[in-house]
């Protein structure tokens, strides 16, 4: 008799105060997790691995710089108060959850490892020829753009807020989808890498297609997600706006994210052949000695004189 009325209660309470604070051990853990395994393999697996007995550092201080950087923000998209906020009240906070978890993070991720740890991680051949194959850009890029539709359609999303183990795979899914993504742009292999050239055409090619959602988004009469049509607004924000700015932040948020990176390696490829061609170190002409015009003339034989007329 007394369990209803509480769930009420804290239903109402809830709905009073969307900033009330609510603990999440389920992601504290995982970030436990995480740091753990990295520790574990740095002090355990990475000294005896054949890339660092050849003279490679275990990890650089750029790479932990880089890991402690998305540890806190997986933290952060994933706990309170963004958590609870993009899962009750906005949709736009929610896009920016996702924005974070496939956009953000996943370079940071393959950035901050180390390349023994990132062909740890890989396996066994087998397996390293699936994870290869799978992160080839045309592969990787249609995983990730089916991801990303498949996250917004309304009948998941409306489901997903309410059923934890869905939510979770869909962000499983999503991260997942986005590391391989990445992975042509940044994987700690070198050879799974693609060249200058082709990392801008592929990334462009990647800030097309969320376009499609951003516009129905943007563009959409009446509340597109049911479940974020509720009494309680937050900032005073209408289902409307939030629609529109979650639009804005996939569309202009992503697409800007990427064509910076875009500008970022045309300039380094440029500067890098500018470099080269501007550079005053000039490798020495070799200069010919009376030594080598000997040597020549002693390793080719001498014309046979024509005979001569009678």
């Amino acid at each position: 008799m007394f369990a209803p009325s509480a769930l009420l209660a804290e239903s109402a309470d809830l709905l009073a105060d969307p900033w009330r604070f609510q603990a999440h051990p389920e992601v504290w853990l995982l970030v436990a997790f995480v740091v753990g395994a990295w520790w574990y393999a740095l002090k355990f697996i990475g000294p005896y691995t054949p890339e660092v007995r050849a003279g490679e550092p275990v990890a650089t201080a750029r790479q932990k710089r880089l890991f402690v950087a998305a540890v806190l923000m997986l933290w952060l998209a994933s706990d309170w108060p963004i958590h609870d906020i993009s899962e009750e009240y906005l949709y736009a906070v929610h896009m920016f959850q996702h924005m974070t978890l496939s956009y953000f993070l996943p370079p940071l991720v393959l950035l901050s490892m180390p390349t023994w740890l990132f062909r740890a991680i890989i396996g066994s051949q087998r397996v390293g020829r699936v994870i290869s194959w799978l992160a080839k850009p045309v592969v990787a890029g249609f995983i990730f753009n089916v991801m990303v539709m498949v996250t917004h359609i309304p009948a998941l999303v409306n489901r997903s807020v309410s059923n934890a183990p869905l939510h979770y795979s869909l962000h499983v899914g999503l991260v997942v989808s986005s590391l391989l993504m990445w992975t042509p742009i940044v994987a700690p292999d070198p050879a799974m890498r693609i060249g200058y050239g082709g990392r801008m055409v592929y990334l462009f090619l990647m800030s097309v297609v969320p376009t499609v959602p951003a516009a129905w988004l943007t563009f959409a009469e009446g509340a597109v997600y049911k479940h974020y049509d509720i009494a309680v607004r937050v900032w005073g924000l209408s289902v409307t706006t939030d629609q529109q700015i979650a639009g804005a932040i996939m569309k202009v948020g992503g697409s800007m994210f990427l064509w910076s990176i875009i500008v970022f390696l045309w300039f380094k490829r440029f500067m890098a052949d500018h470099g080269e061609r501007q550079s005053y170190i000039r490798n020495p002409e070799p200069s010919l000695t009376y030594e080598d015009v000997t040597r020549e003339f002693e390793r080719v034989p001498a014309r046979p004189e024509p005979p001569r007329e009678r």
